[in-house]
Formats: structure tokens, sequence, C-alpha cells
């Protein structure tokens, strides 16, 4: 039996909940459905449901599904780590990207995207909680890239995204959420127009809506448990 749809209902139930117990419309948190590694059926079966933004990380995986899902009008967001041998396919297939976190990469997405679509939407990854295993530009070093990342053509910089370190303390989830939020502000006052902040996932969403999410991203509770993926060579 199919249990999306159901599944889906139970994340956007979690989402309007956690909005309104901090005084926030629903409407100002989007759900983006991570559906790395899943096939093309659950994708479709997902938007059949009202889901229009999904999320992947894994660009091999990506591209045929993107490709087996051309008769919808799905709004693709690439998550992984970016490689500068792959921008190109991202820069043609996806309508945002969430990990930017070198310039070399940014202008590579910049001047890869065709002039006929629309500008690559793109967030400024934050490493707050400086673990090397994960990418991010540090907090101090996020201005001057930033501002960077704004000026270039064809891409426009709309946030931050941050990965923390996993863990089930609230507070804990919560200041980190509040750092990003307040490094937002922080770039919006020094005239970047920055509306998005991409943060919290299935353990901390209600830590992330309180401390202003506008995105967040959920797999495992809509789609269910991942295969373990091999490692790349």
């Amino acid at each position: 039996m199919n249990q999306i749809p159901e599944q889906l209902a139970r994340v956007r139930e979690r989402i309007d909940a956690a909005a309104t117990a901090c005084g926030r419309p629903p409407g100002d948190v989007h759900l983006l459905a991570v559906s790395k590694t899943k096939p093309a059926s659950d994708v479709r079966s997902a938007w059949q449901a009202g889901q229009r933004a999904f999320g992947e990380n894994y660009l091999q995986d990506a591209l045929p599904k993107i490709d087996a899902l051309r008769d919808l009008p799905i709004e693709w967001h690439f998550i992984g780590r970016l490689q500068s041998n792959k921008t190109a396919s991202i820069a043609a297939h996806f309508d945002w990207v969430h990990a930017v976190d070198q310039l070399k990469h940014a202008q590579r997405l910049s001047d890869q995207r065709r002039d006929d679509q629309p500008p690559l939407q793109v967030c400024l990854q934050v490493n707050l909680s400086g673990e090397a295993s994960k990418g991010g530009v540090p907090a101090d070093e996020a201005g001057e890239l930033a501002h960077a990342i704004a000026r270039l053509p064809r891409i426009r910089l709309r946030g931050l995204m941050v990965l923390p370190a996993p863990t089930t303390d609230t507070g804990e989830q919560r200041a980190v959420f509040r750092r990003l939020r307040e490094l937002q502000q922080c770039l919006v006052a020094d005239g970047l127009d920055l509306d998005t902040l991409s943060m919290g996932m299935s353990g901390d969403m209600e830590s992330a809506i309180a401390e202003g999410a506008t995105i967040v991203r959920i797999g495992t509770d809509i789609f269910g448990a991942r295969p373990a993926r091999p490692e790349q060579p």
C-alpha cells in the first residue's frame, strides 16, 4: 500500500502546528520533500498528493528521475555538496541550489546557467558547528562571500542554509538556528536581499521553525527509510 500521501499529510500537519505554536502563519514555512535515492514513482505519488518541491543530493540519481518526470512542473532543489565537474548539469536541470559555499562554484553555476532560463536560486551554506566533514563557509567569512555571490548574473542569492550537528537537545538545536537567523539579519542590514532560511529536518524541524525557518527539508518521514548507499569511489 502506498503510504506516501498519508505520511506527507502528517508532515504538513506537523509543520502547521509548529508554525502556529510560535505565532507564524503556516504558509511562511515551505516543505522541501527530500527524494534522494527514491524512485520517480515515489516522487509522482507525492506530487499527486500536492507536493511541488523536491530535493536531491546525488546528481547521478537525480538526472534520470528528472527526465522521467518531465511531464510534471516540479521545482527541483539540489541539496548535496557541490563539485566543479557537476555544476554544468546542476545549472541546467535544477531550480535551486542549497549548498553553495565557494565562490568558484557560484561562478561556474552563473556561467553555466542558460540565458533563456530563469535565474538559479541559491543559498549560501554556513558551517556553524565547525565539523570538517560538512560543507559550509565559516560564519565570519559568510558576509564577504555572500556579497560576491550576489553580484553574479543568472543566479540569485536567496538566503542561508545550515546542516547542524545532530542533537536531541532542543536548546542546542534552537541556538544553532538562531545564529543562522541572526547572521541573515546582519547580512540584510548590510544591504543584501535575503528572504530564505533553509534549516530543519525531521528531528529538529520544530526548533528550526521557531527560529524562523522558511524551508524545512524532510525525507524519511515522507518516503520511508532509505537503503544504505554504497560509498562512492
